[in-house]
């Protein structure tokens, strides 16, 4: 009753999980972005397609046992994307199994135009989206038209993403065919697929920004969470030998090699600023 008093008790849905508190979203979430609209020399080569890797999964089991709501961040994946798009890149939308992009939409900046128009734009491809395994069946051979793979963040990222054998075989074909690799928060969690099959992983010794464990941790308190995370992540990839560049929530990115990062929704304008520029310039 306190809780609900003060605003810090999550939200329970109509489905039984949990969204954010009051408290959790005013303190987390904003109705418009800082998204600078750079004016880019598009590209016109033939590498002009990113492959968008998003969750079709919802809820999130917390160690209490209490469901989050959640999925692919709206802030997280638009921002980038409008950034890409303005660099004269298009994009193939997929989830594991083809079902729709489930995205965090607690979380939607309902007073950015910008972000609505580019949503709106592929609304169509976020509702019926391709299939990841029909994409690893019949186009890994068209490596000549990608110039990139993108994972979106959000906490549903680690939902089925970092043990899907298909994620895992689209990161290590990006790395044989010199593609770039795009991720930030949450979403770097796929990077663990690389690992399945007794396969070495395959960013042993990149630095990376990623969204921390100690932050998770805490966001409970304020009702972000129901409840304390099921795994972490940022520990886990240092475990394997990445190099963690934040240890907060913050604007931190990173590239290393092909890979470029992000470290929290903060990072989303610059996570796409510097994904365009870093391929406008390896693909002159």
């Amino acid at each position: 009753m306190l809780k609900k008093l003060f605003g810090i008790a999550p939200k329970q849905e109509s489905d039984g999980s949990y969204s954010p508190s009051k408290l959790a979203l005013k303190l987390a979430t904003v109705d418009k972005t800082d998204f600078e609209n750079v004016t880019y020399t598009k590209y016109q080569g033939n590498q002009s397609k990113i492959l968008v890797i998003f969750t079709e999964q919802k809820n999130m089991k917390m160690q209490n046992g209490k469901l989050f709501s959640t999925g692919n961040h709206p802030v997280e994946a638009l921002l980038p994307m409008l950034h890409l798009k303005n660099a004269g890149f298009d994009f193939d939308i997929v989830t594991p199994t083809g079902k729709p992009v489930v995205f965090e939409m607690w979380a939607f900046p309902e007073k950015d135009e910008q972000v609505k128009a580019i949503y709106n734009e592929y609304k169509a491809r976020f509702e019926q989206p391709k299939s990841l395994q029909d994409f690893v069946d019949n186009s890994l051979t068209d490596s000549e038209s990608y110039a990139a793979v993108f994972v979106p963040g959000g906490h549903g990222a680690m939902l089925g993403i970092p043990d899907d054998v298909n994620v895992g075989k689209v990161l290590h074909w990006a790395n044989d065919n010199d593609l770039y690799t795009i991720s930030l928060c949450h979403g770097p969690g796929a990077l663990l697929a690389t690992a399945l099959d007794d396969q070495a992983f395959l960013y042993a010794g990149y630095n990376m920004a990623v969204f921390p464990d100690s932050v998770d941790a805490m966001t409970p308190k304020i009702g972000y969470l129901p409840g304390k995370m099921p795994s972490g992540l940022s520990e886990e990839l240092k475990s394997l030998g990445v190099n963690l560049m934040n240890t907060k929530s913050d604007e931190t990115v990173c590239l290393d090699r092909k890979l470029i990062t992000g470290a929290s929704p903060l990072a989303a304008n610059g996570l796409g600023k510097l994904a365009a520029e870093t391929l406008l310039a390896a693909l002159k």
